[in-house]
């Protein structure tokens, strides 16, 4: 997934996405012990797009502070 297609994504639609793909990872944990994993790669990929929207989630997060910030001074 790109940054470009997350920014698009809403915030709640984002947190939703973020809990899927931490769900993923688990999964592909799990099979990564038991040897059934067929593309380990697969497991690096998740966690860049997790990190990727935590980022943009991070991003908001400070924009909407600094908006906040300027609207009191």
């Amino acid at each position: 997934m790109r940054a470009a297609e997350i920014r698009e994504m809403e915030t709640a639609a984002l947190l939703e996405q973020v809990e899927a793909k931490r769900a993923e990872l688990f999964n592909l944990k799990l099979n990564w012990v038991t040897n059934k994993l067929e593309d380990p790669s697969e497991m690096r990929t998740v966690r860049k797009d997790i990190a990727r929207m935590l980022t943009v989630l991070r991003e908001r997060e400070l924009a909407a502070e600094l908006v906040e910030g300027e609207a009191n001074a």
